[in-house]
């Protein structure tokens, strides 16, 4: 348990690549991220993915994996992530694991055990054309406890987790077990009040959108990738491809965007819940730096 990790999580827009782009340049670190969509080659402004100048100042572990169209599992992100990690302690350096993406922190903090059933892409396709309400009550009745981890609007973890019971034949709660890793975690946990962190993601996404966003999503959809595909369902691209392809006017994509980059806080949350005794929140209107830096210095330095 000498193999220390400091993970920064918290919700969207709230400040955790900036915290951790500093710690990381005052305690000799890497970041490895666990963003659920940094890792596609192709998407870097609607995930707000580092810069090149960011990655020259800090080494970055897990963005641009795989194409967007490819297959990738979170058994796949657990595998990465773990060889990241063991290889920024063999450099001597500290890994810093950084993302809102909930069940990717968790693969990697709490060692959950994934079932490693390859995807099956017509079972899936059928799925899909089947309304979501009802995909999630099935689940709901053959697995319930993996129900209630599951947002009944993420069709993509509903199906994936049908996906596993179908090839299995076992409850997918029972084959997700925890063998916590042999690290010494400090996990920090960023946070601010609802109505500024509102105000922050609203000039992100107006950010986004001056960046080049509606260009970025013109260009993957003409390389073939649209709402079909799964990468293209994150926040930014889905809401940005309706109005590429005619079907509302940027207006109203903007407003959606917005509207569910809010709801994706709440559910963001959820995945990090304030009462947890194990993360240590600073509320980011306080300015709490030189206090997370103490916090930082304090874990590296206890044996």
């Amino acid at each position: 348990m000498d193999k220390p990790l400091i993970a920064i999580v918290g919700p969207t827009a709230v400040g955790k690549s900036a915290l951790a782009l500093k710690l990381a340049q005052e305690f000799r670190g890497e970041i490895v991220s666990a963003d659920s969509r940094q890792l596609y080659r192709g998407m870097d402004i609607g995930t707000a993915k580092p810069t090149r100048e960011e990655r020259a100042r800090v080494p970055h572990h897990g963005l641009d994996v795989v194409n967007p169209g490819d297959a990738f599992s979170l058994a796949d992100y657990q595998a990465r992530a773990y060889a990241a990690i063991d290889a920024i302690h063999a450099r001597g350096n500290i890994p810093f694991l950084v993302g809102g993406s909930g069940l990717y922190v968790r693969a990697v903090l709490d060692g959950l055990t994934i079932p490693r059933v390859a995807p099956d892409a017509a079972r899936r396709a059928e799925l899909e054309a089947e309304d979501a309400a009802m995909l999630y009550a099935r689940l709901q009745e053959r697995d319930a406890r993996a129900a209630e981890k599951i947002d009944a609007r993420n069709k993509r973890r509903v199906i994936r987790a049908l996906e596993v019971i179908e090839t299995t034949g076992a409850a997918m709660s029972e084959q997700q077990k925890q063998l916590p890793p042999d690290y010494r975690i400090l996990r920090i946990g960023l946070t601010l009040p609802r109505a500024e962190l509102y105000v922050r993601i609203n000039a992100r996404v107006d950010a986004m959108l001056a960046a080049g966003l509606v260009d970025e999503v013109r260009a993957l959809i003409a390389q073939g990738f649209d709402l079909a595909t799964p990468a293209m369902s994150g926040l930014g691209y889905r809401q940005i491809a309706l109005f590429v392809k005619g079907q509302i006017d940027l207006e109203e994509a903007v407003r959606l965007l917005k509207r569910d980059t809010r709801r994706f806080v709440h559910h963001q949350y959820s995945w990090f819940r304030l009462a947890d005794a194990r993360i240590v929140w600073f509320d980011v209107s306080t300015n709490p730096h030189a206090e997370i830096c103490g916090c930082v210095e304090d874990f590296l330095q206890t044996p």
